[in-house]
Formats: structure tokens, sequence, C-alpha cells
């Protein structure tokens, strides 16, 4: 039998991992990635759950991320004059880690170390600065050809799996429909940027502010030097598009998105002034609309999803260890079927189906608590915070607010058999 012939589209965390797993199935794998290179910039991202399964599953990786640890300690959340009221600290046990990660890692990062795992498998091809222009799946052979928008010959591939994100282009190509089919929206939007200050003057544990109006603002400390900025601004669920604006001056460019965001966020208090300033000079600023992606099915015909295309979770944190385990589970399933794709695409469904519908679920009141909308809520937040902080129980807390997020890996991913 032949080689499966396998495009992925999208090198970030997803296309990255499924190239690795696919090519240890025996694929031959072709990966394209629409950006001219590798994008090493980006915000902390956790790897929980059993996206920490896959990761010991690959030799070296475990040791590779810790290499590259963002090494936040903690989280202090503080009042407008930097006054801490609480802290979460990470639990120092990587099975049962809290809200704060014991595997936090900036996302270029974690993409660099997923490229240098398959970037020199002799069945793993990069090829960047290219997209799919058409695909067109022969419905006798099951064979998908694929035209290409930057000079790549038009070629035929097996299967095409859909890496590209929340709003991706090649699940509009596979499924139908528009870009915006099968998004779920929070109502929420985040933004991420490095600044040269440093306004932590050198600590580990990154200040986490609140302001009215669902602002938040969280400055890290980078090992590079200086400092990361998260904001997220979260608007009431019950509130229908409230995110409209910003998706406007998102598609206005770079400059007018960080004039909004400036504007959006005028007179929060704390810091927030300073890191405005040095916003509007980053050079690596970042910022997207939160959501989810909610499809009937994974897979339709000869094209699948793997990560946000497929099951992006919105804030519950689990976004990387939902892309890691689907590229396992992908993978796995394809070689444990070999010769039967449809069965293994089938496996892929049923297998990922139920640690999707876990790690999407926002647990109760989260969103209204990470970002009260009123002065009064943040002071309620705050004392409640306080007070859970001071008896002790935020271990019990954070199971609660974390969700599928904290805790163990409790799915029992299988060991599959590889080739490679």
């Amino acid at each position: 039998m032949s080689q499966l012939r396998v495009l992925v589209v999208g090198a970030s965390i997803a296309g990255p991992m499924t190239a690795y797993w696919l090519a240890k199935a025996g694929a031959l794998v072709t990966v394209i990635e629409r950006f001219p290179r590798l994008r090493t910039n980006g915000q902390g991202i956790d790897i929980r759950t059993t996206g920490v399964t896959v990761m010991r599953k690959i030799p070296g990786m475990e040791a590779a991320v810790r290499a590259k640890s963002t090494e936040m300690e903690g989280m202090s959340f503080v009042h407008d004059d930097g006054r801490p009221y609480g802290t979460i600290k990470a639990t120092g046990n990587p099975d049962e880690q809290s809200l704060v990660s014991e595997f936090e890692i900036f996302r270029g990062d974690l993409a660099r170390v997923l490229f240098d795992l398959s970037k020199d498998n002799k069945n793993v091809r990069y090829i960047f600065g290219e997209q799919i222009a058409s695909m067109q799946q022969n419905e006798n052979d099951g064979l998908v050809k694929v035209e290409f928008a930057n000079g790549l010959t038009t070629s035929e591939y097996d299967l095409i799996v859909a890496c590209d994100g929340a709003t991706s282009r090649t699940r509009v190509l596979g499924f139908g429909g528009r870009v915006r089919d099968h998004i779920d929206p929070v109502n929420s939007w985040a933004a991420y940027f490095s600044i040269e200050q440093d306004l932590l003057k050198g600590s580990k544990l990154a200040h986490g502010y609140s302001g009215v109006r669902g602002r938040f603002i969280a400055v890290k400390n980078d090992p590079a030097g200086g400092n990361r900025v998260i904001l997220m601004a979260i608007h009431p669920r019950d509130k229908r598009d409230s995110t409209f604006p910003f998706r406007e001056a998102m598609d206005q460019g770079e400059e007018a998105l960080k004039r909004f965001v400036a504007q959006h966020y005028k007179g929060v208090g704390w810091k927030t002034e300073e890191v405005m300033a040095a916003m509007m000079g980053s050079n690596d600023f970042y910022a997207n609309e939160m959501v989810q992606v909610k499809v009937p099915s994974l897979y339709k015909g000869r094209v699948v999803l793997v990560g946000d295309a497929g099951y992006a979770p919105g804030p519950t944190g689990t976004g990387t260890t939902l892309a890691m385990t689907g590229a396992y589970v992908l993978a796995g399933e394809i070689g444990k079927h070999k010769g039967d794709l449809a069965a293994g695409l089938e496996g892929y469904e049923e297998r990922m189906r139920p640690i999707i519908n876990d790690m999407q679920k926002i647990p109760p009141m989260v969103l209204g608590i990470c970002a009260p909308q009123t002065a009064w809520g943040i002071w309620l937040r705050n004392n409640i915070f306080a007070f859970i902080a001071w008896t002790n129980i935020l271990e019990y807390a954070q199971k609660f607010f974390g969700g599928s997020a904290t805790g163990t890996d409790k799915y029992g991913l299988p060991d599959y058999n590889w080739v490679a």
C-alpha cells in the first residue's frame, strides 16, 4: 500500500504537532503556512492534563519545554495602588496543576520546540509563504486536488488537516459555508504584546488588575527582559455581538487596532497608562476575538479539523492541550485503522468528542469573576478572593473555577503503535 499523503495547513501549535505524529504513523506530510516564516511571538500558554500526557510520549519534549519556561512563579491580584489582595501559585506538581500551570511557555517558543521536533524528519516538509487557493475532492477515489496561491505545484492528497485557527479558511473550503459559521462568540477579546520596561522590578510573580466594564490587565516577567502584557476585555454574555467594534478596528490594520485598544483601556487605573504608551511602539502586538468553535463533525470527506479550527475552547485555558491531544489522537487512530482512513477519522471523532465537550465548558461565573463590570462587583470579588486566599481553601476554589484546566488527566488516552 502506498504511503498516505497528507497536507497540513498551519504551522503554529496544532500543525507541527500533527505533522510529528502523522509521520510516526507512516504518513508523508507537507505543512504549509501562509506567513513567510515561523511565528515566534505570542502570549504565555499552558500545557495541561492530556497535553502533559502527550508531551511525555515525545522524547526530550518535556525538557525542551522546561528550558523555555516563562519562569512565572504565580499571579498576584492587585488594587489600584499596587497592593496585592491575593496570590495564586503553582502547586509544584505537574500532575495536579492549579490555575497557574507548571508548564507555561510562550506560544512562539512552543511553536519552535514543535517545529524542531519534526523539521528534520524525512517524511515531513515545511513550506512557508504558501496557502490553498482551491481544493476539490474526487468522489471516486477520495483524493483531494489542491491548487496553491503562491506557486507550489498543484497536487493530490489523501487527507487535508486544517490547523489554521478558529477562523480557518481551510474549514470553509472543505466544509462549505462562511468563516464565522460554527463560531460561538463569548463577547470578549484579548491582546498580547511585549514592552521594554520592567514594571514589576524583577518579580517573577505576574500582577493582575481589574477595571470596570470588564477590563483586565496582567503584566508578566519576560526572561528576555522587560514585560509581557495580556489584556482581556470581557463584555456581558447577554449583550449581543459586543465585539463588533473590535473586529471593525482589526480589519483596519494594526495601528487602528492599537488605537482602539488604547481608547478602550483609557482611565482603567493601576499601571495601564504606562502600558498603553508602551503598547503603541510594540513590534509584537497581537489581538484577537476570544471564541469557541463548535462543529457537528470534526471531518467532512477527506478534510479534518485539529486544534482551534475544530474546537477552539475560548477562555477555558485548554486550547494548547486540546491541539496537542487532537494531533496525537488523529494520527493514532489513522495508524490503528491502517488502510481504512474513514474508520480512522471516525475513531478520531469518537475519541475526541468527550474531551472537547469537557474542555469547552466555561466554569460557572468565571468570566464575571475574572473581570467584573462594576466597581461594586470588583470590590466584592476582591474581598471574596482575599478571604479564600487567607483561609487556604484556594486549592478547592481553583478546581471549581478552573474546570477541566486543573487537576489530572482523567481521559485515559490510549497507547498507539507507531511505525516510525
